[in-house]
């Protein structure tokens, strides 16, 4: 992410489509990082789009109540919790702030429809999830992110993921040891 951080904070509406999400605490950690590094008018333009199959609403409910115990937040840096966190009602339990929590809208989303939530995405967030796709599935998901992708924008997965070969022509990787790349300018991605 810091690769990508001063490219993103620079832009005007910050998009960001966080998909497989689960409890949220990935796109509120990313809204922080944003926080931390944007002014208080541009942090104000940032969306982050946060999308998970789940659906009982237990991931719903959870990201819309941003609490979260303490134990979880046990591996925040340190000044974290005090600035971006209140305390809850339950005991040891904490609420994001609501400057934060307001960044972050979730929705039901299957990644397996291959259809975007939107265009013009700063950043696609995708951790945790293409692992469980057979290739062609895989790749057809990457096509997905990468039409949702504004020019320019970048797509970030778990380490554990290599690129299929197929998708190397709408993406170029931005750091040779990570999983961040860029989307390809004038390449076509079929539906």
């Amino acid at each position: 992410m810091e690769h990508c951080l001063p490219s993103l904070a620079g832009r005007n509406h910050p998009r960001i489509w966080d998909a497989g999400v689960a409890m949220g605490q990935e796109p509120y950690t990313v809204s922080m990082l944003f926080a931390e590094r944007m002014g208080h008018f541009a942090f104000n333009n940032l969306r982050i789009e946060a999308t998970d199959v789940e659906s009982t609403g237990q991931f719903a409910a959870a990201i819309d109540s941003a609490v979260y115990t303490r134990e979880e937040l046990s591996r925040l840096p340190e000044g974290i919790l005090e600035k971006y966190f209140e305390p809850d009602e339950k005991p040891g339990h904490f609420r994001v702030i609501e400057r934060v929590r307001r960044r972050v809208a979730y929705q039901w989303h299957d990644l397996l429809s291959f259809q975007e939530i939107g265009h013009g995405y700063s950043l696609v967030l995708c951790k945790n999830v293409l692992l469980h796709f057979d290739p062609r599935e895989r790749v057809e998901v990457l096509k997905m992110f990468h039409r949702a992708l504004a020019p320019g924008g970048f797509f970030a997965t778990e380490q554990t993921q290599e690129m299929p070969a197929e998708m190397e022509l709408l993406f170029e990787r931005i750091i040779p040891d990570g999983q961040l790349f860029r989307k390809v300018e004038n390449s076509q991605c079929a539906a």
